[in-house]
């Protein structure tokens, strides 16, 4: 049994491939640019983009299951290739929705919802927010100590990509998971000024946490996305959808979920940890 993991470059992915060959399993990586892959040594790295959806087919042989990130663009054609998959394990985002008015809660709804049409067995994974997103601070930190953000009082549950990707293994390779949505938090509500002095701690010497012009906010957003590759994903609409929720959550605890203990039998990892498992990013 092959497992594909989408997305090789990306923080979740990578956790997962280090997971499933510690679990034994055959694994295959696929992602746009396959050379900066940055995966396990014997790992096979195959190029696929939702794009390209004849890149999937070669992807795709021999492969049972596959876990894949959400995004509408090209989902159809990978779709139309994967007939005969044993289970597809979506990363999408709490709240999921089609008809949510909210552009990312929506986009993820849209994904899951063609999966579900598909007839492919699944698993949606829905974490409220990714710890690794925190890394948009690194440059800033590196040079000035210094975080810059509009909400700094606004809070999240931020989740580690271990404690993602290990329910994703739970998920791909043990029963009872078809058909499970997981809402997915890390163990506790932090501000954003906490993020920081936690990421201080991790790195030795402190971070400082100053309140962003809102429309700089909007720019540095909007380039850093689009300089991942996430291509819908930093649209303007989804860009305000974002602010909207990070102004919604300011001085208000996000709410947290027991889910990953219950998949996994292990608590989510605090962001302390996550921090500290990333503090030569930051240094």
């Amino acid at each position: 049994m092959t497992i594909l993991v989408t997305g090789a470059r990306g923080n979740v992915a990578r956790a997962l491939v280090g997971k499933l060959l510690d679990a034994g399993q055959d694994v295959r990586a696929a992602g746009r640019d396959p050379g900066r892959a940055r995966l396990p040594g014997g790992v096979e790295v195959v190029a696929a983009d939702l794009s390209r959806p004849e890149s999937w087919e070669a992807a795709l042989n021999g492969v049972t299951k596959v876990f894949l990130y959400a995004g509408t663009a090209g989902l159809g054609g990978f779709l139309a290739h994967a007939g005969g998959l044993a289970q597809v394990v979506l990363l999408s985002a709490a709240g999921a929705d089609p008809a949510s008015e909210d552009a990312i809660t929506r986009a993820h709804g849209e994904a899951e919802q063609a999966v579900r049409d598909s007839g492919i067995p699944w698993t949606f994974l829905r974490p409220v927010g990714f710890a690794a997103n925190r890394l948009l601070w690194a440059e800033a930190i590196r040079s000035a100590g210094v975080v810059r953000d509009p909400f700094p009082d606004s809070q999240a549950a931020l989740i580690h990509e271990a404690d993602i990707a290990a329910v994703a293994v739970c998920a791909l390779t043990s029963s009872g998971h078809l058909k499970a949505a997981y809402t997915l938090t890390g163990p506790e509500s932090l501000t954003v000024r906490r993020h920081a002095e936690l990421i201080g701690h991790a790195i030795g010497r402190p971070v400082s946490v100053e309140r962003q012009d809102l429309d700089d906010y909007r720019r540095e957003l909007t380039t850093a996305f689009e300089a991942r590759g996430l291509g819908t994903v930093g649209s303007a609409d989804v860009v305000e959808a974002r602010i909207r929720r990070l102004a919604a959550l300011v001085d208000r605890p996000q709410p947290t979920t027991e889910t990953v203990l219950e998949v996994t039998g292990r608590p989510a990892r605090g962001f302390a940890v996550w921090a500290e498992d990333h503090a030569a990013e930051f240094a």
